[in-house]
């Protein structure tokens, strides 16, 4: 694997907006998935984008954080957005995993090598899913599907 794609909203969150009277005033991320995006994700030589459809300064400033340079919001069309993101790195469809919680994560995840989801996903994505983690969405279900990638991932070997 060269390339993990991540949605937001109900996979690195648990899904709850909170919305104050002048916007969006913040979303809650789990430090166990920051941890294996920031340590093990390159480790394995692996590559983090997100693709949300969703815009907000908060994932802006969380991936900066977690040093994620690979980022689309606001996508209409994420399977366009995603098969953009890999042409520019030069990585395939064999060599990539997503894990995603929703219908609009569907029809990338039907394209790529690995499918992950997080255990409230729901059901159209557990069904296609390689991967469904005992964690929740926004509770360390990113983590746990990269330490399943880990043990489990192939080199197209």
């Amino acid at each position: 694997m060269k390339a993990l794609i991540m949605d937001i909203d109900g996979t690195l969150t648990d899904g709850s907006l909170y919305i104050g009277e002048h916007g969006e005033l913040m979303k809650r991320f789990h430090v166990k998935d920051g941890y294996a995006i920031v340590k093990m994700l390159p480790d394995m030589g692996i590559i983090p984008i997100i693709i949300t459809g969703r815009e907000s300064s908060i994932v802006i400033h969380r991936c900066k954080e977690l040093g994620i340079t690979r980022v689309k919001q606001g996508s209409k069309d994420k399977v366009k957005d995603m098969l953009e993101i890999l042409q520019t790195e030069g990585i395939s469809l064999k060599e990539t995993a997503y894990i995603g919680d929703d219908i609009n994560d569907l029809d990338c995840m039907k394209q790529v090598a690995i499918k992950g989801c997080p255990s409230d996903a729901v059901k159209e994505i557990k069904e296609i899913a390689d991967y469904i983690t005992i964690c929740s969405g926004g509770n360390g279900a990113v983590r746990e599907f990269v330490d399943w990638l880990r043990v489990n991932r192939t080199n197209g070997d």
